[in-house]
Order: C-alpha cells, then sequence, then structure tokens
C-alpha cells in the first residue's frame, strides 16, 4: 500500500476530533462526513437506512444540554441550523461505519481512525504503567524523595473537569 494512500488525514486531525461524552471517546457525525468527504446529511442517511448495526453502545444522539455544551465549549453560537442533534460514534461505530459507507475514501480513514484510536489506547497504558513505576519507586525509597514524586504524580493527575460554566451573566 502506498504512503500517500496511508495518509489522507494526518493523525493530529483525527486526534483533536475525539471527544469525551458519557465517558466514552467518540466523534460527531458532522467530524466524520468531513473526513470522510460526504455531507453530514449523507453519513445519517447511510446510517438511517442500517439502524440495527448501530446499537446504543455503537452510536447515539447527543442531548439537548450535551449539544448546548459542547457549543459552549468551542464558542461557537450557531452549528449551520442543526435541526436534529448530532448523531456520535464510539468507536466501535466508526468501525461499523466501514460496512456501511463503501468508498475507497472511506474506507482508508476509516483505517487511520481505528490506528488513531488504538494509539490512544496506548499512550493511556503507558501512561499507567508508568504511575505504577513511580509509586514502586516511591515505596522503595524514603522520604527524601517524597516531594520529587509529589510533583511527577500532580503532573500526572489528570485536569478536574470544570464544575459549571464559565462565562459573564448579562443582565
Amino acid at each position: 500500500m502506498k504512503k500517500a494512500e496511508t495518509s489522507l488525514v494526518p493523525q493530529e486531525t483525527i486526534e483533536g476530533k475525539i471527544l469525551l461524552i458519557r465517558s466514552k471517546k467518540v466523534m460527531l457525525d458532522r467530524d466524520l462526513a468531513i473526513l470522510y468527504g460526504i455531507t453530514t446529511g449523507n453519513l445519517n442517511r447511510s446510517v438511517s437506512r442500517n439502524l440495527e448495526r448501530f446499537p446504543e453502545d455503537f452510536m447515539f444522539r447527543l442531548a439537548k444540554e450535551e449539544f448546548n455544551n459542547l457549543k459552549f465549549q468551542y464558542g461557537i453560537s450557531s452549528w449551520g441550523g442543526t435541526r436534529k442533534m448530532p448523531r456520535v460514534f464510539t468507536e466501535h461505530g466508526i468501525l461499523m461505519l466501514s460496512s456501511v459507507l463503501n468508498s475507497p475514501r472511506a474506507i482508508q480513514v476509516n483505517i487511520q481512525i481505528m490506528r488513531t484510536f488504538s494509539k490512544l489506547r496506548e499512550m493511556i497504558l503507558s501512561h499507567k504503567e508508568l504511575q505504577r513505576k513511580i509509586e514502586a519507586m516511591e515505596k522503595k525509597y524514603d522520604y527524601q524523595f517524597k516531594i520529587v514524586f509529589d510533583a511527577i504524580k500532580k503532573l500526572l493527575e489528570q485536569p478536574e473537569k470544570p464544575k459549571g460554566k464559565i462565562g459573564f451573566r448579562s443582565r
């Protein structure tokens, strides 16, 4: 397989489109449509014709509040007159899309997306392995290194989720 075929979309672009919603890594229908080179409407029509392939753990629609939070997060006031809440696809749902969308581009982009999800999983596992090693070293060494270990642990901790909306209130 040629290099040009396997790098239609930079991995960083795909990584930037993966969101965490309902504690699941997902991608929006509109982002997937752009990557596949089709309209969101065509993607959703293909999915609608094959709904039995997309159970709730593969694909779901955002709730209105989730959609509003997403718009707020990106600072976008309008998403082109969206009438229906967007669909989001988990890794398994994206994999299932390859059986619904048969264009050569969709197949190649799906391969890239699957590789990106695998890379993210590997990064998470190596992060956990590093944490285990630091904890083992912490037990092995005495108090003089406690400050160093505390600083490293703080750097490895996941950032806290925002407690509420950030912004100004209108009067």
